[in-house]
């Protein structure tokens, strides 16, 4: 019988009865047991952010571990942007923002060659719902700062400027007033993330997009300054369906492009008399 781990049922026999094999134990780093009692202490509550981590020599003393141990447990905590340095030797709890947890979720998209479709699908289900809370929540004051970026967004137009950023500005603006945590980290960590790429596509190869988007950003915020939820929804589906249909015009435009010509071979040097 070997030793260690998870028992897994090989056969039985009559005589024998049940034989068992076993899978090796999987021994866990110390620097990583130590980085996740730290972690599990963040999600308890107990460590908050700002404060300070336990210096070397305690945790050392407290784990059992050495100096090397608890610099890589560092090194850990630090990537997944739960420790701040301050200083040389002095680190802090930190909490990691939408935007870190956006860069882990765009690898993992990538990682598990997530398509387009299932990402505008997630979209589908979060856009709308982010703007019928946004109508029914939206302060005056929200409103009236939608209201000068629609302006920019329309400069931006006009001028023929990146659209990208400014479109999704707005989008961040709406999502604030949805006045839902849960929604918003959904919307930066994969809208904000993964979106640019497929606007710029669209934006590039489809000289109507601008002054669709331009529309579409128009007619919702008519709609939430009306209070109008369903008509802020509705407006929400329209346009992230209208950019479905743009990227996918702009992939049939880039693949229906004339190859470039192929460079003409150098002459051939000439032989040595």
């Amino acid at each position: 019988m070997a030793e260690g781990g998870t028992a897994r049922q090989a056969k039985e026999g009559p005589e024998t009865g049940p034989a068992f094999a076993f899978d090796k134990l999987k021994r866990v780093p110390s620097y990583r047991m130590l980085a996740e009692a730290v972690t599990q202490q963040v999600l308890d509550g107990r460590l908050r952010a700002g404060d300070p981590l336990p210096t070397e020599a305690q945790l050392c003393e407290t784990f059992g571990v050495n100096r090397s141990t608890v610099r890589e447990a560092v090194r850990v905590l630090e990537e997944a942007s739960l420790l701040r340095r301050e200083t040389s030797r002095r680190f802090v709890i930190s909490h990691p923002s939408n935007a870190d947890l956006g860069v882990q979720f765009e690898r993992m998209v990538q990682l598990q060659e997530i398509s387009f479709q299932e990402l505008w699908e997630t979209v589908r289900a979060v856009g709308p719902a982010m703007s019928r809370l946004a109508a029914e929540r939206a302060t005056d004051a929200q409103l009236d700062a939608l209201q000068a970026h629609l302006a920019l967004l329309q400069q931006a137009v006009e001028a023929r400027a990146s659209l990208v950023e400014p479109n999704i500005v707005f989008d961040d603006m709406v999502a604030r007033m949805s006045g839902n945590r849960a929604l918003l980290l959904a919307h930066e960590t994969m809208w904000r993330q993964m979106y640019p790429r497929y606007q710029a596509a669209v934006f590039d190869h489809v000289p109507a997009a601008s002054k669709r988007m331009l529309e579409s950003r128009r007619a919702l915020l008519a709609a939430l300054r009306r209070r109008d939820a369903d008509e802020a929804e509705q407006c929400t589906i329209r346009h992230i369906v209208d950019f479905k249909r743009g990227y996918e015009l702009a992939l049939k435009q880039v693949a229906d492009a004339p190859a470039a010509p192929a460079a003409r071979p150098r002459a051939a040097a000439r032989k040595k008399t």
